[in-house]
């Protein structure tokens, strides 16, 4: 019996995520590094854009942020497609933060924050720090890795909750405790891993290229590993791509 593969067109995550190296050439595997982006000792490649200057600090190689004021900081240049690796932990109950991919990083003067897909970074008590009118209490999949368009960002959720992709499977930790995220975003869609695990996805994001930023929103949070693989430009145009900013 004749095999064929005509039908088999590996797309550039099932590359990524299932052993792109095993067929990429020397050259690819050289150019296709991790570098910092954030380098332990000061805030060196970002920006303040709303918050203020006790927000953000840098302690015993640690990213800082107090939570205060809600606002955010943004990275130095923009970035189209690429693999964010990321590290978290929240040292209250209850905490709120998170990542913003291909943000506009200017914020809505009603809430302060700009618009981009939010990668959502919440501890586990904050769904009981935050019930319904009714008493009752909000999808524990508030915490464990949304994805969803903030600001006006259109996308589309696989696995939908409204119009947030909730994760599958419940993976965070709670206060105190390190997680893990690895982001691969490609061409306006984003797949999420939670600690070791994919188990996020959303698609075909209003914007393509533009700004990381990182999100103050009430109380501490530290990162310690923020790093980047830029991979190949992609489909984003004039059309989808945040303006620069000065």
């Amino acid at each position: 019996m004749k095999t064929t593969f005509s039908w088999y067109m590996p797309s550039l995550f099932s590359v990524l995520l299932f052993g792109w190296m095993s067929v990429a050439t020397p050259a690819m595997s050289q150019d296709l590094q991790f570098r910092d982006l954030f380098n332990g000792k000061d805030l060196s490649g970002w920006v303040d854009v709303n918050t203020s200057p006790e927000t953000w600090s840098v302690k015993d190689g640690l990213l800082v942020c107090t939570g205060q004021p809600i606002g955010v900081m943004r990275s130095d240049r923009q970035y189209e497609n690429f693999i964010l690796d990321i590290e978290w932990r929240h040292m209250e109950p209850g905490g709120n933060s998170g990542v913003f991919l291909w943000s506009d990083a200017t914020p809505d003067p009603n809430n302060r924050l700009p618009l981009g897909m939010e990668v959502q970074m919440l501890e586990l008590d904050w769904v009981n720090q935050n019930k319904h009118a009714d008493g009752t209490l909000p999808p524990i999949a508030y915490v464990h890795g949304e994805l969803f368009g903030a600001g006006g960002m259109t996308a589309i959720p696989d696995n939908p909750r409204g119009n947030r992709s909730k994760s599958l499977e419940n993976r965070c930790k709670g206060v105190g405790q390190w997680n893990h995220y690895v982001v691969v975003a490609v061409d306006g869609t984003v797949k999420l891993s939670v600690n070791g695990k994919f188990v996020n996805g959303i698609r075909n994001a209003s914007l393509k290229k533009g700004y990381l930023c990182l999100e103050s929103e009430g109380r501490e949070i530290h990162f310690r590993k923020i790093r980047i693989m830029e991979l190949p430009d992609g489909m984003a145009d004039e059309t989808t791509t945040a303006a620069l900013l000065k």
